[in-house]
């Protein structure tokens, strides 16, 4: 039996007019009646009662149409479902994140993708840079948010967002009434920063502004996540460096520093198994561009 058999045996049953059935279906009445018969003999049982001038359905019939008409639907959703798949409407999406990104591009990305995909289910999770490229190597996240470098052939990596680093002091601090400080200033507090071994790029980066200007960073405490950093700043156990869009975090205790110097700029990129590419994962990589460059 085919599906379409069950919609000539439908068309039939709405039309109870063979003549009628068949202009519907856009074929001839007797191959349309053969097919029917044929129906019939398959299943073992008569669906409609036959005069020159009545259709009817019979009994079986009439249980048949019923069972027929869910068949119809439930096929009709399904192919619907696989072609909304397809083009990426439908779906589940796993993506990791370091922690300063929903400071900065994020949840702008998030609020367009939900607004125009509403039924892919998008679930999130925290991790360091190392962290994702692990479980984009395990198939435990779709794409990641991370901080470059990555040297990793069988990953894409795309960069998305570039800005300046800023100073996050005690608001203690004696430079705390300062528009703008010297990197050099720092040289004699205790920095907290993010672990080398997480991170090696965000941490290279901090390392070498100091050294540029003529220091080494006297590291007092490693954190992971950027919130706790700003705490522990709050706590004055330390200074820190971050991304500029990490002023967004407002917090008891810390000020925000712009720095003289031209510092070298920390990059947010996305990064993906380049044999892993689903439809709804290009939606997204889409979506994520347009944000990027709206700047919204």
């Amino acid at each position: 039996m085919e599906l379409r058999h069950l919609r000539y045996f439908v068309t039939v049953a709405e039309e109870l007019h063979f003549g009628r059935a068949a202009q519907r279906l856009q074929i001839a009445q007797p191959p349309l009646s053969q097919q029917i018969r044929q129906l019939e003999e398959e299943l073992g049982v008569q669906l409609f009662h036959r005069t020159k001038r009545n259709v009817q359905l019979t009994e079986a019939g009439q249980l048949f149409l019923e069972e027929a008409c869910q068949i119809l639907t439930r096929a009709e959703q399904a192919i619907q479902i696989v072609q909304r798949a397809d083009r990426g409407e439908t779906g589940s999406l796993t993506l990791g994140f370091v922690g300063s990104a929903t400071y900065s591009i994020l949840p702008g990305v998030l609020k367009v993708f939900r607004r125009r995909f509403p039924e892919v289910l998008l679930s999130l999770h925290e991790m360091t840079t190392t962290q994702q490229v692990q479980a984009l190597h395990q198939d435990r996240i779709h794409l990641g948010f991370v901080r470059p470098p990555i040297h990793e052939q069988e990953l894409m990596i795309e960069s998305i967002l570039k800005e300046s680093f800023v100073a996050v002091l005690p608001e203690v601090h004696p430079l705390a009434n300062e528009t703008q400080i010297s990197l050099l200033t720092l040289a004699n507090d205790p920095f907290i920063l993010f672990p080398r071994h997480l991170g090696s790029g965000f941490y290279d980066q901090i390392v070498n502004m100091c050294q540029q200007v003529g220091f080494q960073p006297q590291v007092a405490q490693e954190a992971i996540q950027m919130q706790t950093i700003i705490s522990l700043v709050a706590a004055e156990l330390g200074v820190a460096l971050v991304p500029a869009s990490v002023q967004n975090l407002q917090r008891v205790g810390v000020v925000y520093k712009a720095l003289v110097e031209s510092t070298s700029q920390v990059e947010l990129a996305m990064v993906w198994r380049s044999d892993k590419i689903s439809s709804v994962l290009q939606k997204f990589l889409e979506v994520t561009r347009q944000v990027a460059s709206s700047g919204v």
